[in-house]
């Protein structure tokens, strides 16, 4: 890596970290011995984070740091519990530029050309090395880079798997544009309820027997919209059952670089009989319109998955591919994935905390778990039966935004009353009195339908 690059992650890391607006940044010479390197190099460093409205110049007097409000002029200052957009102020914007500015030299005349349905060849040599590292081994003919994991997702749905099968099982929640997009292309679609506690076993073998599931799309770790993980014996379960109705799974492992437990394997570690489709995503640790990601294919389904792929797109974005290898291969993406798990790990430690306090405050009121460590996101359920659109607008007005799972649900499947509550955009500071904020509202209702005592 280069050595202003170097420079560039220590300089980012004071900033975001100790450093406040208005410090000094250590003039040129200082920095030019601190890190061993050409006053030429602090120079390039610093501009950058200039360019990248981190700090600013005094004339004569040196680099100073720019306050948050002076970077950008929010539109809101609404805490925003509804949207699972990441905080775009820990993203590498920095290091993945440089990445993309290598990526147009090394790869110059790749970007011109078309046919590679499987993604940039390099990428999948790399990525096959990076899925290793998440107990994911593949060999790269059954590795393919699509644009994001709902691409995999529509491809999946609409491709014929062998034996005939058209019904895809659903967990219910679960992510609401594929439910949207099974219910808007009229694919035959059943669900399975799943709460903080799992599914039950017993109705997904019943379902299972019923021999028309195509495949069962499930989300193992920090579920959205529940934020609950399948433990390893529920994990285990589940790929017995799928060996042994002969049905497909498809892992949806968006969250992978979130989890704290090192012991924690994905769903597809525990398939002995390679029915586990496995998809990876990169758009809630790096960025949401970089639209790259993995799918790894049980070699029966590669060939199909290859071909309708290229009857969609050809292939997926060459420079952002290419630009994806690069942040892996230089070991950038390792210490980002260590910054941003630190950082929401915090935030979920927060999370955890004011929902406790919430209960304790207002005991009775709403149930639901507690986030899963490194989670961002859970749920509350009401204990009062009244509809929620009134809590939801109330809270609307008091600058707090929430949603309940509605979409998450296909239609004609009874949905549970629920707030999702999202932390991965919200600032540290303002998690706690934006959960205190939910649990009066739900306090509110929960006194009014109280039964009066004569």
């Amino acid at each position: 890596m280069y050595k202003y690059m170097e420079l560039l992650n220590e300089l980012e890391g004071l900033i975001a970290g100790t450093m406040k607006e208005g410090d000094k940044i250590p003039s040129i010479r200082t920095l030019s011995e601190r890190y061993v390197c050409s006053k030429s190099t602090v120079i390039r460093a610093l501009s950058e984070l200039e360019r990248g409205h981190l700090i600013y110049a005094s004339a004569k007097s040196g680099y100073y740091v720019l306050g948050r409000a002076a970077r950008e002029e929010p539109l809101s200052r609404a805490i925003d519990f509804a949207h699972s957009a990441p905080d775009p102020d820990i993203f590498p914007y920095l290091d993945f530029q440089q990445c993309l500015n290598k990526a147009i030299d090394t790869y110059r005349n790749d970007l011109f050309i078309y046919g590679t349905p499987g993604g940039l060849p390099s990428l999948v040599r790399e990525m096959q090395r990076h899925l290793a590292g998440y107990q994911v081994f593949a060999e790269p003919e059954r590795i393919f880079i699509t644009s994001g994991a709902q691409q995999a997702l529509t491809l999946l749905a609409g491709m014929p798997f062998p034996g005939g099968r058209r019904t895809v099982l659903v967990e219910q929640p679960t992510y609401p544009l594929f439910a949207a997009y099974l219910e808007a292309h009229r694919i035959p679609a059943a669900g399975i309820r799943r709460d903080a506690d799992g599914i039950d076993m017993d109705e997904l073998e019943r379902i299972f027997r019923g021999g028309d599931i195509k495949f069962f799309y499930t989300i193992p770790r920090f579920h959205n919209p529940l934020g609950s993980s399948y433990t390893r014996r529920q994990k285990e379960q589940i790929a017995k059952l799928a060996a042994r109705y002969g049905v497909y799974l498809v892992e949806d492992d968006y969250m992978a670089d979130l989890e704290q437990d090192a012991k924690s394997d994905p769903l597809y570690a525990y398939d002995r009989e390679g029915r586990t489709i496995y998809l990876k995503s990169y758009s809630k640790i790096l960025f949401p319109g970089l639209r790259v990601g993995a799918a790894v294919l049980p070699s029966e389904l590669a060939e199909s998955f290859g071909r309708y792929k290229q009857l969609q797109d050809i292939d997926s974005s060459m420079l952002s591919q290419a630009a994806l290898e690069l942040y892996l291969k230089s070991g950038m993406f390792e210490r980002h994935r260590e910054k941003i798990r630190g950082c929401y790990n915090r935030r979920s430690e927060l999370l955890s905390r004011a929902i406790g306090l919430a209960r304790d405050t207002h005991p009775g009121v709403f149930g639901g778990p507690l986030p899963s460590p490194g989670g961002i996101h859970t749920h509350l359920l009401p204990e009062a039966s009244a509809p929620l659109t009134g809590v939801i607008e109330r809270l609307r007005l008091r600058g707090v935004h929430v949603e309940s799972a509605g979409t998450h649900y296909l239609n004609g499947f009874r949905a549970d009353a629920m707030l999702k509550l999202n932390v991965s955009g919200v600032r540290e500071a303002d998690i706690p009195g934006g959960v205190a904020a939910v649990a009066e509202e739900l306090a509110r209702v929960s006194r009014r339908l109280q039964p009066h005592t004569p």
